[in-house]
């Protein structure tokens, strides 16, 4: 199928011209597609034609077109994540009775970006749009707790002064964290509402990136540790999926 491969080169063009800091001449990149002169010139003249690729004709190099820009403000405007996981959000709720979110993290605070709330349970504080401290929530230390140790220390360096919630120092932030990884999961106790609990996951892009985290509240006095580590396994049943879908 040449239309396919024609597409496909295409994809591998722009891929290869997307992880450049500086545009690249043609023979550059000729060679990190194992392609021919002619052909990767050939493919090359559609994609300036079309927008994607701006060729610098003093420099004899070519760059990302703006069109590329358009297709990424377009995957914004789509709210891909939330499409995705709202389904998946909403059968939790229907399997566990339990109320629960999807968030994200913005700089040191979790954004939540999903609230599905179970019949007869707890109000919350949390909604769409609400903005919390990341180390207060479940959320937010699920995902900080899939950063990388550098990160975490440049959002949390040692002069940090931390919240009245949750770990009272980056030091302890950092202990916490460790723990968060060696269960797979965090957990929040009465930090955001006293008496509710929660529990949460991270959500992975391929590159084991936290983009996001499923998380489950309920009140701490329903719920034993036995049924905490159940729900603690379908949020991150839930988070699984969701990183599969992205």
């Amino acid at each position: 199928m040449p239309n396919a491969s024609a597409a496909g080169h295409a994809l591998r063009a722009l891929t290869h011209l997307a992880s450049r800091a500086e545009p690249i001449p043609a023979a550059h990149l000729a060679r990190a597609l194992g392609l021919p002169r002619s052909s990767t010139y050939h493919l090359l003249t559609v994609l300036v034609e079309h927008g994607y690729v701006v060729h610098y004709e003093e420099e004899r190099t070519y760059g990302i077109g703006a069109a590329v820009h358009e297709l990424g403000a377009g995957y914004q405007r789509q709210d891909p994540l939330q499409r995705l996981a709202r389904p998946l959000v909403e059968r939790l709720v229907d399997s566990t009775t339990h109320n629960a979110h999807l968030a994200v993290l913005s700089g040191r605070d979790v954004l939540y970006v999903i609230e599905e709330r179970a019949a007869g349970r707890p109000s919350l504080v949390t909604d769409v749009g609400v903005r919390l401290p990341a180390t207060v929530t479940a959320s937010g230390l699920a995902m900080l707790a899939a950063l990388p140790r550098r990160q975490v220390t440049a959002l949390y360096p040692s002069a940090t002064v931390m919240v009245s919630e949750g770990p009272s120092t980056p030091s302890a932030l950092r202990r916490e964290l460790v723990d968060v990884r060696a269960r797979g999961f965090a957990v929040e106790v009465g930090s955001v509402s006293p008496g509710l609990s929660s529990v949460a996951a991270a959500v992975l892009d391929r590159d084991g990136h936290p983009v996001a985290a499923v998380a489950l509240t309920y009140r701490g006095d329903e719920v034993d540790e036995g049924g905490a580590a159940g729900l603690a396994a379908s949020a991150r049943e839930t988070a699984g999926r969701i990183s599969a879908r992205l």
